[in-house]
Order: structure tokens, then C-alpha cells, then sequence
């Protein structure tokens, strides 16, 4: 008998609530519809998709809880990283998909569905991040991609849902919105030019507060320990961070980069409390870490983000990388002061008994305590030994 299951990769929005709608009436599929959450819905917002899942004509749907496991598993490692992709993104939807694919695999083989389908199009990095974990993990299963393989555009999925009785915010669906817990993206007519910028009502967030806050967090052995003096876990640590910062609107940006598939794009993105923590963490570690560890662990992180990125999550080396990085945190325990201002924070400084600036050892700029004006003299014309020899032997004068 053919297997009329289908598993859709479900968030509410405009190209996945096409699909939902096409493939119960298009291709009479009994569509298992289920949304992955990474930590970025509220209770309200989800019993809000189910119904609108149901209104679309889902047989079933389900929300899959995967915050705990995208934390554990990715997140955790972007902090100990401080993984901004070209120095400006925190990953915060490229990290997400891959626990989402996972999670949506998981559930494909345990109601036995034939198919799973995702409404990526065919422009975007999401189309191989999804096609790439479910053939690795479920190659038996058929992938169904409606908006990709009928090239639809939004006016067009606008429109088959409005003949077919489901009338669609226009002023919403101007807009792609993409939340979880380590961040938004925002996609729009302008993010498709390379000189225009988002308005300040796509984002999600709007400046609410203006009067300076300061706050304190606490890592312990690099991972989220409190706030503000309060013990938290790292995931409450992190949405607590949010409430507060996304009221000056902190963590705007547009991320310019190359996509999986050899393009340029642009996304506009929110993440204050991701933006926040990857400073903090990151100037912890200014202070309780090598120069050689900074130095080397620059590189690591780097390949790290640009492996999650590229979909390459399952790659052995990435256990590889996370081993370095989680063996790296063993000293960065302390507490960061910040001040929150609209738009932007500043750091003020650290508190940390690992604190390797150390006035038992010198003061920089000032006086030394641990070493001679004789040592400085030896050590340095030690230090100009290989240049020195170069020179001679190649006959180089400065």
C-alpha cells in the first residue's frame, strides 16, 4: 500500500503554510505537521500554530521540544567559540536547523511516514541544511519540497491560500521571520538589494527602554552560570538576558556572507542576548586565558562556525573541534559587568580569580615586580636572534 505520511517541517509561516495546504489538497497527503522548538515560541504562540495547522487541513501536529538538546549540543559550543560568522552573526537560524532536522527525522521513523518536506526555497542555505541531515540519517525517506521544486514566489503562495478560504496577514508576510533561543533573522525586499536596510518595524523588537543598565553575568568554566547575581541555568540565563536587552533593541545587524550554494546574501538578524554573551565571554577570556590559547582558539572557533554554517554537523571533525573548545573553558569562571543602552552595551569589566593581569606580576605601562631591566635586555636581544641572522646572511639592511 502507498504510504500517505508526510512529515512537514511546519513554522506557520507563509511557505510552510503553502505546503501544508498543498499537499492535502494538491497531493492528498496526510500531512503530520510539526513545529521544532528551539527555544524560540511562547505557550500561546504554539497552541496558536496548532490551530492555524489544523485550519490548513493537518492530520495531525505536534511540537517537538529540542531547546534543551540545541543548547547542549551547539550553542554551548558557539559561546566557548565566541562564533560570530564574519565577525558580525551569532548563527542564530544556520545553528537551529540542524537539531530541527534531526528532531524531525526522529519523529518521520516513529510514525513511519513515507515523505518529510520543508518549505525552503531554491535560493537559500536551509534547502541543503534539511536535504543534508535527513539523507544522512533517513535515506529512505522521500523529500517533498513544494516551494522549491514550483519556483513559487510569495505573491503566488499569498494567493493560492487566499482561494483556498485562508486569508494571510499581508503586512506580516512582508516580512520572513526566523526566532529561536540564540536569535532572529529578518529577510526582506530590501535584505534582496545590496543598499537598502531594514526599516525599524521589521524588526521584531523596539527600543522601550533608554536610561543605562547596568548587569552582571556569571560564567563558570565558560558556560552561563547567572544573572544579575542570581543562579540561572544557561538557557534561562540566556532568555532572561533577552527580556531585558531586547528592550533597547541590542543586536541589530545585517549579515552579508556566502551562501552553501555560492551565492552572496543579506539577512537582518536580532540577537541581544547571543550578541551580549559572545562579548562577555570573549572578554572573560581576555583576561583568564594564554595569548597562545587566544591566539589558536581564534582559528578553531572560526572553522567551527563555518562548519555548522556550511551544514557540515556530522562531520567527525566537529567533535574534534568541540573537544579543543570545551578543553579550553577550564579557567574562564568569573562575572562580566555590562552597560545596556539603546542599540548598544558597553563592557565595563571583569571579576575573576583566574585573572591572569595580575599586579603581583607588573602593572603594564607602569612598573614590573618579577623581573630586572637586565632580563628585558637579554630576553629581547634573544628575541631578535632569527631576524638578526636572516638579515646578515641574506645581506638585508633595514
Amino acid at each position: 500500500m502507498k504510504n500517505n505520511k508526510v512529515v512537514l517541517a511546519y513554522s506557520g509561516g507563509l511557505d510552510t503554510s503553502y505546503c501544508l495546504k498543498y499537499l492535502v489538497k494538491e497531493k492528498k497527503l496526510e500531512v503530520y505537521s510539526a513545529i521544532v522548538n528551539t527555544g524560540g515560541f511562547s505557550e500561546d504562540e504554539l497552541n496558536q500554530l496548532e490551530e492555524k495547522a489544523y485550519t490548513l487541513g493537518a492530520t495531525q501536529h505536534i511540537c517537538l521540544q529540542e531547546t534543551e538538546a540545541y543548547y547542549e549540543k551547539i550553542i554551548k559550543y558557539l559561546i566557548y567559540g565566541n562564533v560570530l560568522k564574519n565577525n558580525t552573526y551569532p548563527l542564530s537560524v544556520s545553528a537551529e536547523r540542524v537539531y530541527q532536522a534531526i528532531s524531525l527525522v526522529k519523529y518521520a521513523k516513529q510514525i513511519k511516514a513515507g515523505s518529510i518536506a520543508h518549505g525552503s526555497t531554491g535560493a537559500g542555505n536551509d534547502q541543503v541544511r534539511f536535504d543534508l541531515i535527513f539523507q544522512l540519517i533517513a535515506p529512505g525517506i522521500k523529500i517533498l519540497t513544494p516551494t522549491r521544486d514550483l519556483q513559487l514566489s510569495r505573491e503566488n503562495e499569498i494567493l493560492y491560500l487566499k482561494k483556498n478560504g485562508f486569508e494571510i496577514n499581508l503586512k506580516t508576510s512582508e516580512y520572513s521571520i526566523n526566532k529561536g533561543l540564540w536569535g532572529t533573522s529578518v529577510g526582506g525586499k530590501e535584505t534582496l538589494t545590496s543598499h537598502q536596510s531594514l526599516p525599524e518595524n521589521a524588526y521584531p523588537s523596539q527600543v522601550i527602554e533608554t536610561k543605562p543598565k547596568q548587569i552582571k553575568i556569571e560564567f563558570r568554566n565558560g558556560q552561563l552560570y547567572g544573572l544579575n547575581r542570581k543562579k540561572m541555568t544557561p538557557i534561562a540565563c540566556i532568555q532572561s538576558l533577552e527580556a531585558i536587552a531586547k528592550e533597547y533593541a541590542i543586536g541589530r545587524d545585517i549579515h552579508v556572507g556566502d551562501t552553501i550554494i555560492g551565492i552572496k546574501g543579506r539577512v537582518g538578524f536580532e540577537a541581544a542576548a547571543a550578541s551580549i554573551i559572545i562579548k562577555a565571554h570573549h572578554h572573560l577570556e581576555k583576561h583568564t586565558l594564554s595569548k597562545w590559547q587566544l591566539h589558536y582558539k581564534e582559528q578553531i572557533a572560526s572553522w567551527y562556525g563555518m562548519f555548522i554554517h556550511e551544514s557540515q554537523y556530522l562531520d567527525p571533525v566537529m567533535r574534534n573541534l568541540e573537544a579543543f573548545l570545551e578543553d579550553s573553558q577550564k579557567y574562564v569562571s568569573g562575572i562580566v559587568n555590562i552597560e545596556l543602552h539603546p542599540y548598544r552595551f558597553n563592557i565595563l569589566g571583569i571579576k575573576s580569580q583566574h585573572d591572569l593581569m595580575n599586579p603581583e606580576f607588573g602593572s603594564y605601562g607602569e612598573m614590573n615586580r618579577d623581573w630586572s631591566s637586565d632580563d628585558v635586555k637579554g630576553f629581547t636581544k634573544i628575541l631578535a636572534n632569527p631576524i638578526r641572522i636572516f638579515n646578515k646572511v641574506n645581506k638585508i639592511s633595514c
